[in-house]
């Protein structure tokens, strides 16, 4: 079998209505209607109340609640999710191809085709006002309706790290909004929970050794993907709208080889479009080399240089003792987003927070200095399958037969991957290095911290991210030396050309922290200065035989987990 044929796909729950939470209504706002819109509807319910539907009063369109067909003439670029059904005689594959070719005569947002229903000849789909306008007039569709929530559900969190991290923007999206898709690397998801509801859109297994129970066995990535999105009312996650992916890579144990990883990241480059992929969340760590060799950099990289988003936890090998170093991959790669672990003391306001004593920071084998910024990451509650092996090694952690808590910088990268989904919403056109930007100038810092590096340049603030200008790039130093592939014809990182250039010239990196692109309040020379680069940044402990091995993921992604609170 060839190795890309691993990439088993897994079914998610059926479309029936059931109890599960239905996807965000208008294009993603949990079931609360924008103002606007809602005010729209009630004015057309009330003035057609007791009619039709234009289009069911003629004979060969589509029946289009009133209010709906109102909602898409008045919005035709708002994303609705709605439930499609076919005319006697035809099947929901007819009905697939008939989305998928008004989506190529109509151009514009919206996910299409969500799922085939076996029950009867139907489809859920993601259209724009206009593409729902179109698919109505054909001969061979009998109803479009909205694809309701199936209970009202407020967002809602009682822990402090949403509010302390800037992640509460769950009520302040324009109607216009569309929230990109996370794609959660990890132990797998748990489907048919209802806090992801049709959310989560696909499942992929790439775990090529182990015990491996379908969905997740470990419950760490239910966990991580609980914090980034859980759309349900007792955990809201930090962006509840956010589509989800979930790749499989790590068996029951919470061990994993670091070629299914790359397998997944490759996945995500060959999907990032069809599933609007913007975001990746990688809350575990592999070997340690220098990060110009490493394939899963260079994984991490590629994704990066093509428009997604890298999230990354640093690590909890950290002590009180002072800096760890941050040695592992992915989070030793310059240009992905490194998360370390604060704690909030359970108080909103960042200015008592502290780094974690356990969170990995430091500078890296090449001279980085990691992580770029810090989010929540101690007592974080979220859910988790019942039977997952990481429930029962800590059982003390439960709350109730589907929730837990746990500590460590695991659980603080989603933090990020959920706040950098909401920028994304707001800001669709913005490159992974202008996210990133955004975020570092946003930051909050604590009363007397003094940037020492335990907490990159702050904690992270999803609120004041959004407001910035997104004219900020960290990584502009290290574009120099991006070309484009010639067997590829993408974008790649020539790791050889950075070596050069940096071992002959300390300041190669000063266009970073120029006055034209990036805050010197914000990153300064002591980012990269000679006291950084030192020969130790190239001894053979860079390149010791433990790099890559099963060995050290194993133990490295046990400590992500048992890190007390």
């Amino acid at each position: 079998m060839r190795h890309e044929d691993r990439g088993r796909r897994q079914q998610g729950p059926t479309g029936s209505a059931g109890g599960l939470r239905g996807n965000a209504l208008w294009g993603g706002t949990g079931g609360k209607l924008p103002p606007l819109l809602a005010v729209l509807l009630v004015l057309a319910f009330a003035f057609g109340a007791g009619g039709v539907g234009q289009a069911e009063a003629a004979k060969d369109t589509a029946y289009v609640p009133q209010e709906l067909l109102a909602a898409a003439q008045a919005y035709p670029n708002v994303v609705f999710d709605v439930i499609v059904q076919a005319r006697r005689g035809r099947t929901s594959s007819d009905l697939a191809d008939d989305v998928r070719q008004t989506r190529r005569d109509v151009p514009g947002k919206g996910f299409g085709v969500r799922r085939k229903f076996a029950s009867f000849a139907g489809t859920s789909a993601q259209l724009s006002g206009r593409q729902l306008l179109r698919l109505a007039q054909r001969r061979g569709i009998h109803s479009i309706t909205l694809d309701s929530q199936t209970a009202a559900t407020e967002y809602g969190n009682t822990q402090t790290w949403p509010a302390a991290a800037g992640a509460v923007n769950w009520d302040t999206a324009s109607p216009d909004a569309t929230y990109p898709t996370i794609a959660i690397v990890d132990s797998g998801m748990e489907p048919g929970r209802a806090e992801f509801g049709s959310r989560l859109l696909t499942q992929v297994n790439f775990v090529s050794a182990g015990v491996n129970s379908p969905g997740d066995g470990r419950g760490h990535g239910t966990l991580v993907a609980s914090i980034a999105a859980n759309g349900g009312s007792l955990y809201t996650g930090a962006e509840p709208r956010a589509n989800l992916v979930s790749l499989d890579v790590l068996d029951d144990s919470g061990s994993g080889r670091v070629s299914d990883v790359i397998a997944a990241l490759d996945w995500i480059l060959a999907h990032k479009d069809e599933y609007n992929i913007r975001v990746a969340n990688l809350s575990l760590n592999a070997g340690g080399t220098t990060f110009w060799a490493d394939p899963l950099d260079r994984a991490v990289e590629s994704l990066w240089l093509n428009g997604v988003v890298v999230v990354v936890a640093s690590g909890n090998y950290g002590t009180e003792a002072g800096p760890s170093g941050v040695v592992f991959s992915p989070a030793n790669d310059p240009f992905v987003i490194t998360v370390g672990a604060s704690s909030t003391r359970r108080t909103v306001s960042v200015s008592d927070d502290y780094a974690a004593p356990w969170s990995a920071w430091g500078y890296t084998y090449d001279g980085f200095i990691k992580p770029e910024l810090a989010a929540p990451g101690r007592w974080m509650r979220g859910a988790v399958p019942g039977s997952s092996t990481m429930k029962s090694d800590f059982l003390e952690r439960a709350e109730g037969p589907d929730y837990m808590w746990m500590s460590g910088t695991s659980f603080a990268a989603p933090v990020v991957s959920g706040v950098v989904a909401t920028i994304l919403s707001r800001h669709p056109g913005w490159t992974p290095d202008q996210v990133k930007g955004a975020l570092m100038l946003s930051v909050g810092t604590p009363d007397g911290y003094t940037s020492d590096g335990a907490l990159g340049v702050g904690v992270v603030n999803g609120t004041a991210a959004i407001a910035t200008a997104g004219v900020a790039n960290p990584n502009a130093g290290l574009n120099q030396f991006v070309s484009s592939d010639p067997a590829t014809g993408l974008p790649t990182f020539n790791g050889m050309a950075w070596m050069s250039e940096a071992m002959a010239n300390a300041s190669w990196n000063s266009a970073s922290w120029s006055s034209a692109s990036w805050s010197s309040a914000s990153w300064s020379s002591a980012s990269w200065s000679s006291a950084s680069w030192s020969s130790a940044s190239w001894s053979s402990a860079s390149w010791s035989s433990s790099v890559t091995s099963q060995a050290s993921w194993a133990n490295n992604a046990a400590s992500e987990e048992a890190e007390p609170g």
